[in-house]
């Protein structure tokens, strides 16, 4: 056996950094960040740890197909021909009584999603969908409220930046590496960090100003910076008027919102603004006010980022050098752009069962909103939606209130899970369908828009160990069982040479690094090509969708409302050994980290007779409770707790990981109707939980 260097892509989490993987015959030997690209050969404790999803006694190690009720786990074993004509029968039927529109499809989002797309529109179906609405829905929208296109139509040149803002952004723990990475170097170079947060992070840890901030006041706070930036006439003026529209209109909304009022607001002293908001200047226009991540927090989350983004514009950072430039793409660089598997069908005609692009205009109908597809099933409204397939995807743990989830769901006629490791949505599914990790399968070729824009692909370092396939193997044979004849590819290397089509790109032209630069240098547009995709070709501080939506652009600030004695503001987030709800049952990372913990004020702990380490009961208000490690410090709002998402499973398979720490979103009663008009997104953090001694 020889030792041999394969060029992939890490599936630990929805980043899918790029990675070298070392096998020595059919055996894994190691896994690092491709040393070709920005990584430098890093990689985080998540990418690290993909042996343990091969190794994994847990595994899912073959076709599932439920024989008793959903939830009971009762399963029986079947070959790959079997559960796919299972489900494409199901499927077939009923797509005959109810239409291609009757299914509905969810996934993690990612580069990889033309593939689902281009299935779920063969099927005749507008509603693919992913995980965005838990996650960074108010960000899509806000940006395209000021833009007139999404977050991925500007980067973060952190690497170049002379003060960085991460308000919502625990970038040290919600882990990009490349993002990481250019952020230490920036620091290095001098740059200034600043933290906005309900608690210390391991990012506040390392920033040159922290400002811990009254939960579910960040508005505010924004609100307040831009008064001070336009009183004190510190703001880019040439840039605001040749870039903004509609900037007097903004001057006359904040002009009650000063630092003294924001500090009786936020509970961050006026002085702290003022200083905070100097220090901005000094580094304009390179600054990168980070629009946040996961902000499916707040029913205002999409004004805290739509704040953010008229913030950098008035610094004069939205598309310079050092702040946050505008994407790049193939065109840019003289290219074609990969070939669309989407193309291969007409997009439906059909509404989107969610009501995304019709009766909610203002919104971006790409993956729609989840939660509404969900209000869908359960009142069969506009039509019904009987068929769920889940890909790679745990709304039962990404979404609140996981009961109510389940009744909805006894609505569907059909619900498969495609996944490389049970969940709690796999578990109370009909069929599961065994996804290879991506250690062992291949996927199609992605486009990586940015500032060196280019292609890149997973190729597969290890054989199946087990009756596992590919995504593109899964799909594909459904597409062949259903008659879906354009979809129904024999081989990945016939998938990617249609994607590769018009590009002069070759398949064989990914095996040195796995991946295709089309520009040796970044890419910066100069000012003189800056146009927004808005009605005005610019930045709109008044947004005309929102506004005929009944929504409006500039909302006044509302009060939130205060927890009552003894209960407390839940918030949660991450850390940098797991990745939301799916590595808790990894054995390598389970041992990292076993179980969550609660953090809570020491004053607030002190008293109620919590000393650290005690165990504490969490309960919520629809009776559900958990026992759990209390972790007291100072380093927390005194109104709020905090636990990191993802553990408290209930999922007999998972061995290591059930019954393991608290699930925070099985205390948020009523959660899926709970959630924010303007921006989409569910409000997670809209809830109280009841905490005693145990």
């Amino acid at each position: 056996m020889t030792d041999n260097k394969v060029y992939s892509v890490c599936g630990m989490c929805t980043v899918r950094c790029p990675i070298e993987v070392e096998v020595h015959g059919d055996q894994l030997k190691f896994i690092q960040g491709n040393p070709h690209s920005a990584l430098k050969g890093a990689l985080c404790a998540r990418g690290g740890a993909g042996a343990g999803l091969i190794n994994d006694p847990d595994r899912i190690r073959h076709p599932l197909i439920r024989t008793g009720k959903r939830g009971e786990g009762q399963w029986r074993k079947a070959s790959w021909d079997e559960a796919l004509d299972y489900v494409a029968d199901k499927l077939g039927g009923i797509i005959q009584e109810h239409g291609g529109r009757s299914l509905l499809w969810s996934d993690r989002g990612g580069p990889f999603r033309d593939l689902h797309q281009a299935f779920v529109r063969g099927l005749g179906s507008p509603n693919y969908s992913n995980h965005d609405a838990s996650c960074a829905r108010n960000v899509q929208h806000a940006a395209m409220s000021v833009m007139g296109y999404g977050r991925k139509g500007v980067a973060y040149d952190l690497k170049n930046a002379k003060h960085v803002v991460l308000q919502t952004r625990n970038i040290l723990e919600a882990i990009n590496v490349k993002e990481v990475n250019d952020l230490l170097d920036a620091v290095d170079n001098g740059c200034k960090v600043t933290v906005i947060d309900v608690r210390a992070t391991k990012t506040a840890g390392k920033a040159d100003r922290f400002l811990m901030i009254r939960p579910g006041t960040d508005y505010a706070f924004n609100l307040a910076v831009i008064n001070e930036l336009i009183n004190k006439n510190l703001y880019d003026a040439d840039y605001v008027h040749s870039f903004v529209q509609d900037f007097d209109q903004l001057r006359n909304f904040v002009q009650d919102y000063t630092p003294e009022w924001a500090e009786k607001k936020t509970g961050i002293k006026a002085r702290e603004i003022r200083d905070f908001v100097v220090d901005l200047v000094k580094a304009m226009p390179s600054v990168v006010w980070h629009p946040g991540w996961n902000t499916a927090r707040y029913t205002d989350s999409f004004y805290v980022s739509r704040t953010i983004y008229i913030i950098n514009a008035l610094l004069g950072s939205i598309g310079v050098k050092g702040g946050l430039p505008f994407m790049a793409k193939p065109g840019d660089c003289g290219s074609k752009g990969l070939k669309a598997l989407a193309s291969l069908y007409p997009k439906p005609e059909d509404e989107r069962a969610d009501g995304v692009g019709t009766r909610y205009g203002h919104f971006d109908p790409g993956p729609g909103l989840l939660h509404l597809g969900f209000q869908a099933i359960e009142k069969q409204d506009p039509y019904p939606v009987k068929a769920y397939i889940a890909y790679r995807h745990d709304p039962f743990m990404a979404f609140p209130d996981p009961e109510a989830l389940k009744k909805i769901t006894d609505n569907l006629d059909l619900m498969v899970s495609v996944t490389f490791s049970w969940s709690a949505t796999a578990w109370n599914s009909d069929v599961v369908l065994p996804l290879s990790p991506y250690l062992e399968r291949e996927s199609i070729i992605a486009a990586k828009n940015g500032l060196k824009p280019h292609f890149f692909v997973r190729h597969r370092a290890l054989p199946p160990k087990y009756d596992t396939r590919a995504d593109w193997e899964i799909l594909c044979g459904l597409s062949q069982k259903m008659g879906l004849d354009k979809l129904a590819f024999e081989s990945i290397e016939d998938i990617w040479r249609y994607q590769l089509a018009d590009t002069g790109v070759k398949p064989e032209d990914f095996k040195a690094t796995g991946m295709v630069s089309l520009t040796d240098k970044p890419i910066y547009f100069p000012r003189e090509q800056f146009k927004f995709k808005t009605a005005s070709g610019k930045i709109e501080i008044i947004a005309p969708k929102w506004e005929e939506a009944g929504i409006p652009s500039l909302k006044p600030y509302e009060d939130k409302q205060a927890p009552k004695k003894g209960w407390f503001r839940i918030t949660f987030g991450r850390c940098g050994v797991h990745t939301q709800g799916h590595t808790q049952n990894n054995p390598i990372l389970h041992e990292q980290m076993p179980e969550n913990e609660l953090w809570i004020n020491d004053k607030k702990a002190a008293e109620m007779g919590i000393s650290n380490n005690d165990l504490v009961k969490v309960s919520g208000s629809n009776g559900y409770s958990g026992k759990i490690k209390a972790y007291v410090t100072e380093f927390m709002h005194p109104d709020a707790v905090f636990m990191v998402h993802g553990f408290g499973s209930d999922v007999p398979a998972e061995t290591r990981a059930r019954n393991k720490g608290v699930a925070d979103h099985r205390l948020m009663k009523g959660g899926l109707d709970i959630w924010d008009p303007a921006g989409g997104a569910v409000a997670l953090q809209e809830h109280f939980v009841k905490v005693e001694k145990a």
